[in-house]
């Protein structure tokens, strides 16, 4: 493992942020994507 001298736990804290940051925007991005989807096709069943 690289040594990250003093600042071990505030680089550690910095990536843990970014990945939990970039986690949640692909989650929501997907949970958007599902949704969007089921309105598109019931619209679609509905006027055609």
């Amino acid at each position: 493992m690289m040594d990250l001298g003093r600042y071990a736990a505030e680089v550690i804290s910095a990536w843990g942020a970014s990945l939990a940051l970039l986690g949640g925007l692909v989650w929501w991005s997907l949970r958007r994507d599902r949704q969007v989807r089921a309105e598109l096709e019931k619209t679609e069943r509905d006027n055609g």
